[in-house]
């Protein structure tokens, strides 16, 4: 991969996690003063923000219902649900034509055709899933013996975004040893990818460069307020 196509796909990252990542969990985060956007556990609600603050306040609360849902649940579901976008704006280079692949691309380490399915992260796929790919897979290589085409066994891929191979899943794993379809997972893809030994750490830091543009911290604070002001947060406080 050239310089040039190298700065393109970065610059496509950091404007597609700024677009599809940041401000979409800014404005999730914004909707959090209602209180019908938690199922809460009256067991535990209150141990969990004393273990937070020391405390059961109305405050203390809504810190203990909103910070995991925006520093977890929330953006790790965003970042899995927005993978197509990814490869959509991003790796529009390598948009595949072929059924149920998302890319295509001549692999940097053995000059061969892969045809790939993109995942997010090492644990982004559960049991069912390992069904849908095998199947899609199964159709590929049945279309290729239809049109005389010649696709080798470790041709079609699944690709993780980020990661490592040691920390796949036993979903993944499951793929790789009892259907022999191979996963790049982290540096290893982005290698297979570019030829480009450090273009995974690049990704990092150019998305990584965006982050000062995400100070949330006032308008969480405000959500904080509001949240804690409801009925039954007060309730549940005072019980």
């Amino acid at each position: 991969m050239d310089g040039k196509k190298k700065a393109e796909i970065l610059e496509k990252s950091k404007e597609w996690f700024r677009t599809s990542i940041m401000e979409k969990h800014q404005v999730n985060a914004r909707k959090l003063i209602s209180i019908k956007k938690f199922h809460i556990n009256p067991f535990l609600a209150s141990y969990l923000a004393h273990f937070l603050t020391g405390n059961a306040k109305p405050e203390s609360m809504a810190k203990a219902l909103i910070y995991p849902r925006v520093l977890a649940t929330s953006i790790t579901t965003m970042f899995g649900t927005g993978i197509q976008k990814f490869t959509t704006e991003v790796l529009s280079s390598f948009a595949s034509t072929t059924s149920g692949m998302d890319i295509e691309f001549d692999d940097a380490m053995d000059g061969s055709r892969k045809y790939c399915q993109l995942k997010a992260g090492p644990n982004t796929i559960n049991k069912d899933d390992v069904e849908t790919i095998v199947n899609h897979f199964n159709s590929v290589k049945n279309l290729a013996r239809t049109n005389s085409k010649k696709i080798g066994i470790d041709d079609l891929i699944v690709g993780v975004i980020y990661g490592s191979h040691k920390e796949l899943s036993g979903n993944y794993k499951r793929l790789e040893k009892k259907y022999n379809i191979p996963v790049f997972a982290g540096k290893e893809f982005w290698l297979h990818l570019t030829g480009d030994e450090n273009f995974y750490f690049d990704l990092i830091k150019a998305i990584g460069s965006v982050v000062t543009e995400s100070d949330f911290k006032d308008e969480l604070d405000e959500v904080i307020k509001k949240l804690a002001q409801t009925k039954e947060v007060i309730e549940i406080s005072e019980s």
